[in-house]
């Protein structure tokens, strides 16, 4: 099977991390391969980076569609446009945030999730509301440094990671921990060996759930809201009508 990674950012770098905690836990037989879009932002910090981004993911899943990919994996956090995605692509989409609850939901019965920013915080409570694990989520923490720094100052980022982790043991009596960041998945190993909690990448858990979508031959259902969009052109020229008190519309408006 040929399973992709799509980044939907546009840092390298990050998708290269992605792709190599993939790799360390496909199965024999599957080909895992990494994309990420151009001309998309090089992180992304909240819902107008997530807007940005979507278009170029849906262009890449197009693109595997017609290169027999099977299944695609979303490989941000904020699982943007997963939706949209689903709807274009025939095989699973899995957003590395819903995998990462579902796992959590089944080893544990509380968790955390740890992120970058605070401005993400209420973002991934919703989405993980969203999911059906608001009472399974006993917080939402971040330790205050931006997606990018996780790689230009690793050791810092370990450090507040583990600082934040234990944190939400003891404050929030969480029995598992989730990174929620897609640039957090090579700390995850060491993280929960210093730790002593179990800690969930939500790329490998993506990927391991799309094995087995696809092994057992599920695919996206097609009735209804997950059907293709239809075929239809683009508008022309931006327009812009308005009137102020007094004033008529022009008459074609």
């Amino acid at each position: 099977m040929h399973i992709r990674l799509i980044n939907p950012n546009s840092t390298a770098s990050m998708t290269a991390q992605a792709l190599e905690s993939a790799l360390r836990v496909a199965q024999p037989g599957t080909l895992v391969t990494a994309v990420n879009p151009a001309g998309t932002p090089v992180s992304i910090e909240g819902s107008a980076d997530e807007a940005m981004a979507v278009s170029g993911m849906l262009a890449e899943i197009r693109k595997g569609e017609g290169e027999g990919v099977d299944a695609y994996v979303i490989a941000c956090f904020d699982d943007p446009g997963l939706h949209a995605a689903r709807e274009v692509a025939k095989g699973p989409v899995i957003g590395i945030c819903q995998a990462a609850v579902q796992v959590a939901m089944t080893i544990s019965r509380r968790f955390c999730v740890v992120t970058t920013l605070p401005r993400s915080v209420p973002i991934i409570e919703d989405i993980v509301q969203a999911y059906g694990a608001g009472h399974h989520c006993r917080a939402v923490r971040a330790i205050d440094l931006p997606v990018l720094g996780l790689e230009e100052d690793p050791e810092t980022a370990e450090r507040l990671l583990i600082d934040t982790i234990e944190l939400s043991k003891t404050a929030d009596r969480a029995e598992a921990i989730i990174l929620g960041c897609a640039g957090m998945s090579s700390l995850c190993e060491r993280l929960a060996t210093s730790t002593g909690v179990p800690v969930i990448d939500g790329v490998t858990a993506a990927l391991k759930i799309a094995e087995a979508l696809v092994g057992a031959g599920y695919a996206t259902s097609k009735v209804n809201a997950y059907d293709y969009p239809r075929r239809k052109g683009l508008g022309g020229r931006a327009t812009s009508i308005g009137s102020r008190a007094g004033m008529a519309l022009p008459e074609n408006a």
